[in-house]
């Protein structure tokens, strides 16, 4: 099993930085304020007492206990049961945030698996479930297998489906702002599909689609390799490679969501990497099995399999090569079926002469989670806009 996220903490805001920036302002917007950044301290761990909490927050004891007595009727905060022996005298009050409050699902659809990452509020993932599925199938056949996942997911982790609060979901190709996929080779029928309606009439709340490697990307910064990397270019090598970009600490996107998409050109290539490795054309039936075969036996030092790594880097490396030189990020991080320490090793050597800057090239640490990763970290984005949102 890949690694997963345990938790995710934030920052506070302290109540007189709150009354300076709303000096003469709605009183309303300084209590959602103050609740945003008594959640905030409460989610980023621990139990503290009321005394601590207030200041930790900044804010007086009376208000940090209004607050509080906001935040555990919307069943956000609870308190805890008293410490035994704590001494003479009533224990004092602490409080937790109820990270079981609500959930995140992240769903990763490819064209030969669905994979499924269920998180708490906290970020702590508490299931996590995989299918296999026919290359061949209709969408409506995907889509069909994918709820039936859904379904067992929910069932392992005793969560009811009226618990999600938002849901991620990962699929290659380009990615219209509405869910729709805009563009796509690698899934049969997807191309016109709009994924974010079809897979919300499954859900209570609203579904988030996103490119696969932007949110491999997105996993990479929050749990892998790039963590605290503000310029990352993920790299997803697969039946086709394709890219994630991470500018100033955010998912660039770009105008029409292709950000990252240099591998339709030929010239740099990104096309067909699976059948490039195992030496074929065009990719068929069963190439997936035999290129990892051929890893397998490139890490045992097989000289046949070695130098056929060697010959795909090579290759690669161009596109690697144009990522590094347009964007000049500090990492690249390299995942994706066909990834590994050869791979990898090989692509450093080749890209270093072709590029000015030092950029790191690492191999992901989130193995094949990391898509699915990228979507509960995308559904966990949005409920954050909704529990901190104060205007």
């Amino acid at each position: 099993m890949s690694p997963v996220p345990r938790s995710l903490s934030r920052g506070t805001v302290s109540e007189i930085s709150l009354h300076g920036a709303l000096h003469g302002g709605d009183p309303s917007v300084l209590r959602r304020l103050n609740s945003a950044a008594t959640l905030r301290a409460l989610r980023g761990g621990g139990e503290p007492t009321l005394s601590e909490l207030a200041k930790q927050v900044g804010l007086s004891r009376p208000t940090c206990e209004g607050v509080l007595a906001e935040l555990t009727e919307r069943g956000l905060v609870s308190e805890v049961a008293p410490r035994s022996g704590s001494g003479l005298g009533r224990p004092a009050r602490r409080y937790r945030f109820r990270a079981e409050a609500g959930y995140a699902l992240g769903i990763e659809i490819d064209a030969h698996w669905t994979q499924l990452f269920l998180a708490d509020l906290s970020g702590e993932v508490v299931a996590r479930h995989r299918v296999d599925l026919d290359v061949g199938w209709e969408p409506a056949e995907r889509l069909a297998a994918v709820r039936a996942a859904v379904r067992i997911c929910l069932a392992e982790a005793e969560v009811e489906r009226s618990s999600l609060w938002a849901v991620g979901a990962g699929t290659p190709g380009v990615i219209d702002p509405d869910g729709t996929v805009a563009l796509c080779t690698v899934v049969p029928g997807w191309h016109g599909l709009n994924l974010a309606r079809e897979l919300g009439r499954s859900f209570p709340c609203k579904v988030h689609v996103e490119n696969d490697a932007n949110l491999a990307a997105m996993a990479e910064r929050w749990r892998g390799a790039a963590q605290a990397v503000d310029d990352v270019v993920a790299v997803q090598a697969g039946l086709h490679t394709g890219a994630g970009v991470i500018v100033g600490g955010r998912l660039h996107r770009g105008r029409w969501g292709a950000a990252g998409e240099v591998g339709m050109l030929p010239e740099l290539g990104w096309i067909d990497t699976t059948a490039r490795l195992i030496g074929g054309g065009r990719p068929a039936l069963g190439s997936g099995r035999a290129a990892e075969r051929v890893l397998v036996a490139a890490g045992q030092g097989d000289p046949d399999a070695v130098e056929m790594v060697d010959r795909l880097a090579e290759g690669m490396s161009k596109g690697v090569a144009a990522m590094v030189l347009a964007l000049d990020p500090e990492m690249v991080v390299v995942g994706g079926a066909l990834a590994g320490e050869r791979l990898v090793a090989e692509l450093s050597r080749h890209v270093r002469p072709l590029c000015f800057s030092p950029t790191r090239i690492e191999m992901s640490s989130l193995g094949d989670a990391a898509v699915g990763l990228g979507a509960v970290r995308l559904a966990l984005d949005r409920i954050d806009e909704r529990l901190f949102h104060v205007e």
